[in-house]
């Protein structure tokens, strides 16, 4: 663990620059005048690979990653001539989502880098005036990578021959070799498969026309790795340990490829297109890597399915129960359930991949647009408070209207940042990897992907449920107070009225805790939302509206930007974390939460789910790894979607919190993903260790 322990704090201290890229790539294109834009972004693509430096960190086997070689003149002819140009062409580009998706890596494994030029050749072939030039780009970009390699395998030899100790020479001479071979030509074993993956992952990832970092995953590595690890375990070509640590190594290379705060990783288990469940050796050791080099990447889901053996979802209890925020548990049956409902064939609806945090895309075949945008529920609720109802389901048809203006505003939004990126963006090299973008030759970004879902998330929709049944109580029911004596209460956020705030916390029942009542509203408006976004469908084929009801970092500056709410939050205090119950309000325990949580149907918002638990790191016994995998069961049985435990304890977070030198590693899961807890504001520390600690 020597290796691993070092290059993990080299990716703690990695700085993320793309100023290397994007001068190369901005120097060539402003140059080119008289040619195609299809023309100029792949010659420049071209020279940009060519001209990059690789680098290879000091015991890294898995190779491919930015770095920030300019020279001081090159850094002031970067800042003074081409970075106002880049702002000029990205701005031009335009905004809106990109890079959560898997691309086909069976298709990169099985023919290589060469035989998809092979492939473009024989299109070309009928191809249009149109087609013919996204295709020449295509083919260009692809050799770019392919020149990219070259180089590494010239910085390997290099570095090998000033290399003084004869095992990491040997490693160098064997990344050469390797970086010669592939993603050239389709792989012959585990090594070269993994080095494949991962450096064309590393290319795709240098966007010219995006201004930060891409976040692709990886697919389901433990399906098209497979039968190179048996085959090179039934060989004696390599040992487990050994494969284990070529895997810890690539989840090294994620963190070196993403910055914190996102989130990149891979699938593990579930079906495969022939409906068959996927478990092997890989499985377990893909999720070991997380256990292994303790870092926020990879992220990791492990796809549940009734019938899988228990010692998978055991061997993920086990690594959760040490303090790690991964793997998160999903439900292969519902999700590819919900698959299915949106028109996804049987033989795809097995292969998808949370595509960040819990956004379900299909793998090799998307351009889905995740979290576009959020909408913050709570604040929807504040403005309906502005003149008193005559009824309580009067109230609630008003924020339903309300509801239905916002998702059809932003779906024209959406839709219209489509259109543009559609007339002023290109993406040659990823079509090369999305279904059905060769076939057609049509560009990811001109509607070419088989699946162009839009997917808005509905933030807050615990605290917009809490908040509903203390209105009905108070105002409806009860008449303690009209709608506005609350709002003007709420305006000047409880001041005064300390009392109350922590009745309507703490005294009125929330969602959380099995109270049919309470509960059954967040159904209600889930219903409402998926069957009013299945109204709309998007500028391309396939470009269905799916809802989501998670949200990464949003209910911390959705919170900011939010004044005190009916159900006793403070204003500026983050939202609820996600799809279960607001922070510190399940009191009814585990199971209880884990009910409400399932009261309603989560399979058709394939956007995402995410549900929070954490148990205490201090209180777990012998039994608590049974209990922990007992509640995971029952949340899939009950149709859960997915489900996220934390192991930690408050101690321990405001120890990092106090003193966050020493604890610097300490990931944490959020709101569908994870980040390092001393990198995060000083109110999403908070809002954390406010979370609900469960003993089991």
């Amino acid at each position: 663990m020597i290796r691993i322990n070092k290059l993990r704090e080299a990716a703690l201290r990695r700085n993320y620059c793309l100023d290397e890229f994007h001068y190369l790539f901005y120097k060539r294109y402003s140059e080119i005048e008289n040619k195609n834009e299809y023309e100029k972004y792949s010659d420049a693509f071209y020279y940009a690979f060519s001209e990059l430096t690789p680098n290879i960190t000091e015991g890294e086997l898995i190779v491919g990653e930015i770095g920030n070689n300019l020279s001081e003149n090159e850094i002031e002819e970067w800042k003074n001539v081409y970075k106002s140009k880049a702002s000029k062409r990205i701005n031009e580009a335009g905004s809106g989502q990109d890079s959560h998706m898997a691309i086909d890596y069976e298709l990169l494994l099985s023919l290589g880098v060469n035989g998809i030029i092979n492939k473009i050749d024989q299109y070309m072939l009928n191809s249009t005036k149109d087609s013919a030039a996204f295709y020449s780009a295509a083919k260009t970009c692809l050799l770019a990578i392919l020149k990219h390699s070259e180089n590494y395998a010239d910085h390997a030899e290099k570095l090998a021959l000033a290399e003084n100790d004869v095992n990491r020479k040997k490693e160098l001479l064997q990344i050469a070799k390797t970086c010669r071979k592939v993603p050239a030509c389709p792989p012959e074993s585990f090594y070269e498969a993994i080095q494949s993956v991962h450096f064309v992952t590393y290319c795709i990832s240098l966007n010219p026309f995006r201004p930060y970092h891409q976040q692709f995953q990886l697919g389901h590595p433990d399906r098209y790795l497979y039968p190179y690890y048996k085959n090179d375990i039934e060989k004696g070509i390599i040992t487990k340990e050994k494969a284990q640590l070529i895997l810890d190594c690539l989840g090294i290379q994620i963190n070196m490829r993403v910055p914190n705060g996102l989130s990149s990783g891979y699938m593990v288990g579930g079906r495969d297109e022939d409906g068959k469940i996927v478990a092997n050796e890989l499985t377990e050791m893909l999720m070991q890597v997380v256990d292994d080099i303790k870092l926020v990447y990879p992220s990791v889901g492990l796809c549940y399915t009734e019938g899988m053996p228990d010692s998978y979802l055991e061997k993920a209890c086990d690594i959760l129960s040490h303090g790690r925020s991964h793997p998160a548990i999903f439900n292969d049956d519902v999700i590819s359930s919900g698959l299915l409902r949106y028109g996804v064939p049987e033989s795809e609806s097995h292969s998808y991949i949370h595509s960040t945090c819990v956004e379900i895309t299909p793998v090799a075949s998307s351009n889905v647009w995740v979290a576009s945008p959020y909408t913050n529920m709570a604040q929807l609720l504040l403005d309906s408070l502005t003149r008193e109802y005559d009824s309580f389901d009067e109230h609630v048809s008003a924020l339903f209207e309300e509801i239905d203006k916002r998702i059809e505003n932003n779906f024209i939004s959406q839709n219209d940042l489509r259109r543009h990126r559609a007339k002023h963006s290109i993406n040659p090299i990823l079509s090369c990897f999305v279904n059905d973008c060769l076939a057609k030759g049509v560009d990811i970004e001109n509607g070419g992907a088989r699946y162009n879902w839009i997917m808005p998330s509905f933030v807050g929709m615990a605290n917009l449920v809490d908040s509903l049944y203390v209105l009905k109580t108070i105002v409806y029911d009860n008449k303690e107070f009209s709608l506005l004596e609350l709002k003007e209460i709420l305006d000047n956020n409880f001041e005064g009225n300390e009392p109350l705030r922590l009745r309507l916390l703490n005294n009125i029942s929330k969602y959380g805790n099995d109270i049919d009542e309470v509960d059954g509203y967040f159904g209600m408006f889930t219903s409402h939302i998926i069957s009013e976004c299945k109204k709309y469908n998007g500028v391309f084929e396939t470009g269905n509206l799916i809802p989501s009801v998670f949200c990464w970092v949003m209910h911390e500056r959705f919170g900011k930007a939010t004044g005190a709410t009916p159900d006793g939050r403070l204003a500026g205090f983050p939202l609820g974390d996600g799809s279960g119950p607001c922070q510190g309000r399940e009191l009814n325990g585990p199971t209880a939460s884990i009910l409400s949580s399932t009261k309603w149907e989560h399979r058709e918002l394939i956007g995402g789910v995410a549900v929070n638990m954490k148990f205490a790191k201090s209180l777990l016994g012998a039994n608590s790894l049974g209990v922990m995998k007992s509640l995971i069961k029952s949340y899939m049985k009950r149709g859960g979607f997915e489900i996220q435990i934390n192991v930690t304890d408050k101690e321990l977070l405001q120890k990092a919190k106090d003193n966050p030198e020493e604890y610097r590693d300490l990931v944490v899961r959020i709101g569908g993903y994870s980040d390092y807890f001393v990198k995060l504001s000083p109110e999403m520390k908070e809002e954390i260790i406010m979370r609900t600690t469960h003993e089991i």
